[in-house]
């Protein structure tokens, strides 16, 4: 079995391809693998032409990030100890696999890792996705040191240590191969966004630990997949969210977190109508009726995590919203 293999999923992606690609095989000494949701633009052409060394898994539709990974890396479990999962619009910076996969192999307790990222536009800031390491506030909202809400905040170098976390970036995330597959992978359902949140919470509940590694910087452009302020993402991302949570969570506990969090949503539904947004407030709309017929589904990971311990969280703010709108605490540093 190999160390590590750097896995990149990829649709329609030629462009990101063409600018990121670069420095991930200048800068990596593993294997690098390119699994395709079944791209219709020059992305295949391109990498057989520029980059015969890169290997390929084509998947016949797409899969989305969850299902894609899952259906690429199953080709090549067993092949490696450590997967790096890395979106296509990432630069990366000498030794950064060694590095992360070194720590790891120290660190045997932790089946996942992320880097520091920071935004490829404006690289003396933290980007959106991950950032400084990514909590959770009591209600499930996903928050990050170097990033509350809208708020990003400047790479000063405070967030250069190590630290445990709730959940680790999808942007650029180390995973033990064996305990990605033995949790199944992905919840393939999410198709996009809070997948990887739901797997490090999966994974913290199977007594592992989650971990952020500053020492090592990777950039990330974002939203080139699907933009931040999309209809799109908002419905993934509530949807998801409580998917993620009634997962987790116990009944009598995500039934508190839910009367919460859809008085919060309804009424930020309220508000985009009344800002003539109804694609975002029938988004929010979208996402609680999807989740409700998609509960009896769900149902089916009840037996497995039932048998699994509550976590703790690293995070110890209860609502994440209430301290950034409210409270005007707009960096980590402030809760």
């Amino acid at each position: 079995m190999k160390p590590c293999a750097i896995v990149i999923l990829n649709y329609n992606g030629e462009e990101m391809l063409k600018t990121f690609l670069p420095s991930v095989c200048m800068h990596s000494i593993y294997d690098v693998w390119v699994i395709d949701n079944a791209s219709s633009d020059g992305s295949i052409n391109f990498l057989d032409k520029n980059y015969p060394q890169v290997q390929q898994i084509k998947l016949e539709e797409n899969f989305g990030y969850a299902g894609g990974y899952n259906a690429g890396l199953a080709e090549i479990n067993g092949q490696y100890e450590y997967y790096i999962l890395l979106n296509s619009d990432v630069e990366v910076t000498a030794d950064w696999d060694l590095n992360l996969i070194t720590w790891m192999q120290v660190h045997l307790d932790y089946a996942a890792l992320q880097p520091k990222i920071l935004s490829w536009k404006d690289k003396n800031v933290f980007d959106y996705a991950g950032a400084g390491g990514g909590f959770l506030d009591a209600y499930g909202y996903p928050y990050c040191r170097g990033r509350i809400w809208e708020t990003i905040e400047k790479d000063s170098g405070k967030y250069d240590d190590v630290i445990e976390v709730d959940w680790a970036s999808g942007a650029c995330m180390v995973v033990n191969g064996s305990v990605f597959h033995e949790l199944s992978g992905f919840d393939s359902s999410f198709f996009a966004h809070m997948e990887e949140i739901d797997l490090c919470w999966r994974m913290r509940r199977s007594g592992w630990k989650v971990g952020y590694f500053g020492s090592v910087e990777v950039f990330h452009l974002g939203g080139a997949t699907l933009d931040r302020a999309s209809p799109k993402k908002l419905y993934l991302n509530i949807r998801n969210s409580l998917s993620m949570i009634y997962k987790n969570e116990s009944s009598s506990r995500f039934l508190k977190i839910f009367v919460v969090k859809s008085l919060l949503e309804h009424l930020a539904a309220i508000s985009y109508l009344s800002q003539g947004k109804k694609e975002f407030s029938k988004a929010v709309l979208n996402a609680y009726k999807d989740f409700g017929e998609r509960k009896i589904e769900m149902k089916k990971f009840q037996p497995i995590m039932d048998g699994r311990k509550e976590v703790v969280r690293k995070g110890k703010v209860n609502l994440i919203f209430w301290n950034w709108k409210v409270l005007g605490k707009k960096t980590f540093d402030q809760l």
